[in-house]
């Protein structure tokens, strides 16, 4: 039986899933490339059970050696289902040893988005993100650029990852923004004072990371090992200390995942972190899980 997905409103008019579908584990950050048939499988039986909203972006290339693009991988599993689904890809940085490099010239925007067009085999693009603003930058030119492939048809709507209010209210005033996707969790809480702003300007807000980067699902222990190219293996947040420090939140969600589910034990917490999230505008998972597809919107409803 098809499952019952919710969908909200972005911005004006972007409606999408309630949950929508991050597809950036698939190739990129958390060890090497999954299998891209089953990935494809997982992908196309989530738009079979109504997920309407897919997340990539142009960084997200493995780093097994394989070079396994994530727009590739979402642009070919869903091209069968273009009319059904809203795509968003993002631009405007490069990965180096040192850390980000910036690059919104206005004809490197374009270029990035030709590439990404054509990775995701499509011709446009339903909301296309800056992935991370340099303040050195010009936010108004940037959302010049975007008014321009809007009105060209390339994209549809724009959007802003991690960045201030003044940055939001000047990019706002050239460019209506149609999305704000910051990282937001029980341990990363920085996203709720500016959610006035939002409602001000009704722009809306798509979290990413709800469970801390699984830290939150308590499926991990000092003790885990992460594969090779799992970037989780150098952050404090899962280190020895890190674990020690947070271990007081785990207890309570339990205790509140157990009070208010009756559900295996290893899934109550995840589905009671997923509640709270929905609270707010909108959320992202991200998995490689086909449980998840499944059975966290029949649990939300």
């Amino acid at each position: 039986m098809r499952t019952q997905v919710k969908t909200r409103i972005l911005g004006k008019d972007l409606e999408v899933s309630e949950i929508g579908f991050g597809c950036m584990g698939m190739t990129h950050t958390f060890g090497a490339a999954a299998d891209k048939k089953e990935m494809t499988r997982i992908l196309q039986g989530a738009v079979d059970e109504g997920y309407t909203f897919f997340d990539t972006a142009e960084v997200y290339v493995s780093d097994d050696g394989s070079n396994e693009h994530n727009e590739d991988l979402v642009g070919s599993a869903l091209e069968p289902y273009r009319n059904k689904v809203k795509i968003a890809t993002k631009f405007g940085i490069a990965f180096s040893n040192n850390g980000f490099l910036y690059d919104t010239h206005p004809k490197k925007v374009r270029s990035s988005l030709e590439t990404s067009l054509r990775r995701l085999r499509t011709d446009y693009v339903d909301l296309y993100y800056l992935h991370r603003y340099n303040p050195e930058d010009s936010i108004e030119e940037i959302a010049r650029t975007m008014s321009q492939l809007i009105d060209e048809g390339k994209i549809l709507h724009w959007g802003i990852s991690t960045v201030s209010e003044e940055v939001i209210r000047r990019a706002h005033q050239v460019c209506p923004v149609t999305a704000i996707q910051n990282q937001f969790s029980l341990l990363h809480r920085q996203m709720e004072a500016p959610l006035s702003l939002y409602e001000e300007l009704g722009i809306g807000l798509v979290t990413h990371y709800p469970l801390a980067k699984g830290f939150l699902s308590a499926a991990y222990d000092k003790n885990m090992v992460f594969p090779e190219g799992d970037w989780r293996g150098r952050m404090k947040l899962f280190s020895e200390n890190g674990q020690d420090k947070n271990q007081v939140v785990i207890e309570m969600l339990h205790r509140k995942a157990q009070e208010k589910m009756q559900l295996p034990h290893k899934y109550r917490l995840p589905i009671c972190l997923l509640r709270a999230a929905m609270s707010f505008r909108f959320r992202e998972h991200g998995s490689t899980s086909a449980w998840w597809r499944t059975q966290v919107p029949q649990t939300l409803s």
